[in-house]
């Protein structure tokens, strides 16, 4: 019998001895017999019927897979030698009787005959060669997968023997009692201890001062990053004050619960210590206080993707090219639909942006550009949609400032999973609705070093620093994952590095051309070339230093410089008033047939987070000499990238690239730089890839934090302190003379009427009216 039902059945027994007498004992203990019998022959019975259906053809149970493919030696040895030993078991066991129960003096008991048992086992154990084949096999561990095969049919009838005689052996409790008080006392004390580990099982100890002190320090991990301190160090303090020794020593009653964690660290342990102490005052709650019932469901299997960027073609910035891309290679994947979001600018400000004085009427004539630019790069058809929302430029910082709430322009039914290219940039002044409540899970993609840039301005210590606080704020905000493409990018709340970016398809064919062309003989024809667009933060600044200072080292050196941009002017005047060796072209496509020759690629910059023109010379096979800065870590493993990192190294690299050939790309070499394996690398540090497999859809938590969330807990105050953060931003962002005074574009809390006409929206009054 099995342990709860012998346990449930004696202590039946043991009640009835108390309150009715012997004769009901006895009728108890005759029952019990019986229930016994008829469960052991149960057992006999399947065991039997398990043994011919692997001997007897014809309609049977279904088989596995490993008794299925049994020999047929082994069916013959089941049906002449296991078959008569059951039978014969059966016999010997049906022959029993209850008459003579209590049991005598004699030492007669229940026991079952387990002599026929014994025969069958030691039959199976010593069936010929077979058996022996199975034994070393087994004792080994070194058996074929026809020995496994062989071994499996008698191991199943081995192990159900063993199970049966184990069951049939606790029949002896019963034979071991001399007398009425004897049972009795026994099932009293038996039923006591029961109780009492019943009671233990389910206390929990309360709180500590200790385990209060480190949960408070590890749910204030957003204050506490806000004054600067490292998120190490709290984790250090809350594994100091919450030790795996105290947890051992108080959490015994929670072993079971403990294989969920045993994998996990010392604040997903803390977190169930909470729980399984407020499950015992009957509390619950749900996720939080900020979740949003209207989540996005799906309903035809594919999840959705929308990718929200801060510039579009044809203005050939990274956060243009980058995320087009990054579309264009998700979308190829059946198990997500994808969206891109790009800005729409009015004619006015198209004509500040855009080069060649390309414009456009209409969203519709933009996005096929768009397209037509991306199917000529691509070896393969897209299957994304694009989506517009209003922008406008500013030319103080150079970029575009989204206008009204970007959120809106994801409908609700698509609003699964948000990819904010440059996240803090788009939610410096975002006013609308908060973006981790309306998706399911949104990841952040820093591009820029927006505090390089702001540090070589006027005041621009001060205004780093305001810059790199309101960053964290935002980003800690309104997003559950960030990605920063390198190092050099400031440390962001739930950010990891890595380059998620490749390189567009054509450089790498330009690369494999090349070389072709080098195995034929033809070697690089012109020399050392610079491209980038021409403002003073893109690197031109050192460039023009480091070739001034060593002039007369690099003597004939001449360098030819293509790029566009506001200083212009003056970084040609510089370079005359130097007289150095530059020749200075407008700017063109890095792919252009004119950029071919040349061997070189130089690029001093060090206010680049991962500059792509870089990425696009190695995969053309060029060197590349640039600083050795943490923006260049994901190059520094390419034999083609010198890096230095004082002036005097940078003019050896230089002498060492002009009088040397660059290595051809290995296939290894030459994906990595792809936007396969960047795709690959996305999914992984994003968490993309447990979000897609994740069928709850539940924001920003993967499978390990669903686990422990099965056990009601606190609303986390880092979700608490997250909202909080969105709803101060939302007010403060909502006040005009705030925004004008924090460099806002004037207007652009809203859109405008021109983008009401080009986009065909509702005016901003229609659509959010204020009464009375």
């Amino acid at each position: 019998m099995g342990t709860e039902e012998t346990g449930g059945s004696d202590r039946g027994g043991a009640f009835a001895f108390i309150s009715k007498g012997w004769r009901e004992v006895r009728d108890s203990a005759a029952a019990d017999i019986r229930l016994m019998r008829a469960r052991a022959d149960r057992e006999v019975e399947h065991l039997l019927a398990s043994a011919l259906a692997l001997a007897v053809p014809g309609p049977s149970p279904p088989l596995s897979p490993v008794a299925a493919g049994a020999p047929i030696a082994e069916l013959e040895f089941l049906r002449k030698r296991i078959q008569p030993k059951i039978q014969e078991l059966r016999r010997q066991y049906s022959s029993r009787s209850l008459d003579g129960w209590p049991p005598r003096a004699s030492g007669a008991n229940l026991r079952v005959d387990l002599s026929g048992i014994t025969a069958i086992r030691n039959a199976i154990v010593a069936e010929g060669d077979g058996a022996e084949r199975w034994r070393i096999a087994r004792l080994k561990g070194n058996c074929g997968e026809e020995g496994r095969k062989e071994w499996e049919v008698v191991r199943m009838i081995r192990s159900g023997l063993k199970e049966f005689e184990h069951r049939s052996l606790s029949s002896d409790m019963l034979g071991g009692f001399r007398g009425r008080g004897e049972f009795v006392e026994k099932f009293k004390l038996s039923l006591k201890s029961l109780n009492k580990d019943y009671r233990e099982s389910k206390e929990v100890p309360p709180l500590d001062l200790t385990e209060l002190l480190a949960y408070l320090v590890r749910q204030s991990g957003p204050f506490l990053d806000q004054l600067g301190v490292r998120r190490d160090l709290c984790d250090k303090l809350v594994g100091m004050l919450y030790s795996k020794r105290n947890g051992q020593l108080m959490y015994d009653s929670l072993s079971a619960d403990r294989s969920l964690l045993r994998n996990e660290n010392i604040s997903d342990e803390l977190d169930l210590r909470i729980a399984r102490v407020l499950e015992t005052t009957g509390y619950h709650t749900e996720e939080g206080f900020w979740a949003d019932p209207a989540r996005y469901k799906f309903s035809d299997n594919r999840r959705h993707v929308a990718i929200v960027t801060t510039a579009s073609l044809p203005w050939m910035t990274g956060t243009a090219i980058n995320p087009l891309f990054r579309a264009a290679y998700l979308a190829r994947s059946t198990k997500q639909k994808v969206t891109l979001v790009v800005p729409w600018l009015s004619m006015s400000d198209q004509e500040l942006v855009y080069p060649n004085n390309i414009t456009f009427s209409s969203p519709e004539e933009q996005e096929t550009y768009i397209r037509d630019w991306l199917h000529e790069r691509l070896g393969f058809e897209t299957n994304f949609k694009i989506s517009f929302y209003p922008g406008k430029f500013s030319k103080e910082r150079r970029s575009i400032i989204p206008a009204g709430d970007t959120s809106q322009f994801i409908s609700s039914k698509e609003a699964d999973i948000a990819i904010l290219e440059e996240p803090e940039h788009l939610n410096w002044y975002h006013h609308g609705k908060r973006w981790t409540d309306k998706f399911n899970h949104v990841i952040g993609v820093v591009h820029t070093n927006y505090l390089e840039y702001i540090k070589r301005e006027k005041n621009g210590a001060l205004q780093a620093f305001l810059v790199k606080h309101i960053n964290n704020w935002v980003t800690r905000a309104y997003c559950h994952k960030v990605l920063r493409l390198s190092a050099a990018t400031q440390n962001l709340p739930r950010s990891v590095v890595c380059n998620v970016h490749g390189v567009n398809p054509k450089f790498l064919n330009i690369g494999e051309k090349i070389a072709a062309d080098r195995e034929c003989g033809q070697a690089f024809s012109k020399g050392a070339y610079f491209l980038g667009k021409m403002v003073w933060a893109k690197g031109y600044r050192e460039l023009i230093d480091l070739l001034s200072k060593h002039k007369n080292d690099l003597e004939g050196f001449k360098l030819d410089v293509y790029g566009n941009g506001e200083d212009s002017e003056a970084v040609q005047a510089a370079s005359r008033k130097l007289d150095l060796s530059i020749n200075f072209f407008k700017g063109r496509d890095h792919a252009d047939d004119s950029l071919h020759g040349y061997k070189v690629f130089i690029n001093p910059s060090v206010s680049d987070v991962l500059c792509t023109a870089t990425a696009e010379a190695l995969a053309m096979g060029k060197f590349v000499i640039c600083a050795d800065h943490p923006s260049n870590d994901f190059f520094k493993s390419f034999p083609n990238c010198l890096t230095y990192k004082t002036s005097e190294e940078f003019v050896s690299r230089v002498k060492e690239a002009m009088a040397s050939e660059p290595q051809p790309l290995t296939p290894e070499q030459r994906y990595n730089l792809s936007w396969e394996a960047a795709t690959e690398r996305f999914m992984e540090y994003s968490e993309l890839d447990k979000v897609l497999n994740n069928r709850n859809g539940q924001p920003g938590r993967g499978g390990r934090i669903n686990k422990v969330r099965k056990i009601p807990l606190l609303p986390k105050l880092s979700d608490v302190v997250d909202g909080g953060l969105a709803f101060a931003h939302h007010c403060l962002t909502g006040n005009e003379i705030l925004r004008l005074a924090t460099g806002a574009i004037p207007g652009t809390r809203d859109y405008d009427r021109q983008h009401c006409m080009d986009l065909n929206l509702l005016p901003p009054q229609v659509q959010h009216p204020v009464y009375g």
